[in-house]
This record gives C-alpha cells, structure tokens and sequence, in this order.
C-alpha cells in the first residue's frame, strides 16, 4: 500500500531526508532535441525498524522512502541511523532504470492516485546467506515488473515517488510513448440464420 514519507516519518527523519534531498541531482530537459533523457538515475533506499508487537520477532522493517543523492550511484553503501527505538538503514548505490518496454507501466503508474515507487527486497545478501533485515535490490516504477516480484518469494513495497523521478519519467514517457485512445466498437446488424442480407431466405 502506498504511503507518503510524511505520514510515515517525523522529526530527526524529515530533516535526514530534507538534508539529503539538498544535493539531489536536478533534473532539466535537454537543451537540444538530439539530446536523450538518461535512462537510469542514481538513487538510495531508507529502511526502518519498529519494536513488534509480536513476542517472536524483536522488530519489524519497512521502507520509507526514496532519496536521489548526486554521486551515490558509485559504489554501494549502508549508512545506520538510530532514532529512538527506531533504526534507520540507508542503502545506498542503487538505481531507477526506465525502458522502453515498460512505457505502458509507467504511464499507469504516474496516472494512478497514488504514484509510487516499487521497492524489492530480499531477505538475503548477495552471497546468499540469510538477513534478519530485508535487504533492497532493486527500485523500479513499473507496476508490472513490481507485480513479477511479487509473485515469487521477494519482498515489495511501495513508497511516495520523488517529485525528481516523477519529472524524469513523465518527461521519458512523452519522448517514447504514446498513449492508445480507446476506439468505440462498432455495432454489428445480427440476424437468423434464416436470413440472409436482412432478408428471408424464401425472398
């Protein structure tokens, strides 16, 4: 389920993210036509853990949101923050990828009431050994290849897309993809088999 960063989030949070999103890539449309979008853009994932209220499990994750930091697509990095009882982890070295065969998805995604951005993580780190924190992959903002995630055993969340995003992949969509208009069926004359050419057989 969708969910905005400030329903989510309060005090030492908003500002991490507000303090983040001060050297966030800016986005411009090419200055000439030849020029293409890019088609990835640097991003991090921020985790949170919460105390459970089940007596089998000290603390559950969530996602929380997804910042654009200028440079942090070079290389991976965890940063931990703690606030409280909560833990903070933000991965960073991740990206947003577009593509062309996706267009239709992502013009539904920034149409919908809600758009967001699809989070996909694993309970495992790339070696394979098991995590107690559910550790983020993969970003993406197509709802299907969210939903061909979904069905296997990977974990998917959805969170408030950034205005930045936004604007890069509305500005891709108008580049690449156009919109099919719905075409009105037209109505077809039926008639018994007796018929034929509206008229009876014996006429």
């Amino acid at each position: 389920m969708p969910y905005t960063l400030q329903k989510l989030l309060s005090g030492t949070l908003i500002a991490l993210i507000f303090f983040m999103r001060e050297v966030t890539i800016p986005l411009s449309k090419p200055k000439n036509p030849v020029e293409k979008l890019p088609t990835s853009f640097p991003a991090s994932v921020i985790m949170q853990s919460s105390p459970s209220s089940s007596k089998w499990i000290d603390e559950v994750w969530d996602a929380v949101g997804v910042v654009t930091i200028e440079g942090n697509g070079h290389g991976k990095e965890l940063r931990q923050v703690i606030q409280g009882t909560n833990k903070l982890l933000i991965y960073s070295g991740l990206s947003v990828s577009l593509h062309l065969d996706e267009c239709e998805s992502y013009y539904h995604n920034l149409m919908s009431p809600e758009p967001g951005c699809f989070i996909v993580a694993r309970e495992e780190d790339s070696e394979g050994n098991e995590s107690d924190v559910p550790i983020p992959f993969l970003i993406t903002l197509s709802f299907d290849e969210a939903h061909a995630y979904l069905e296997g055993d990977d974990i998917v969340y959805s969170v408030a897309i950034p205005a930045e995003l936004y604007q890069w992949t509305e500005a891709y969509i108008i580049e690449n993809y156009s919109a099919e208009k719905r075409k009105k069926r037209k109505r077809k004359e039926w008639f018994s088999p007796q018929h034929k050419d509206g008229k009876k057989a014996n006429e």
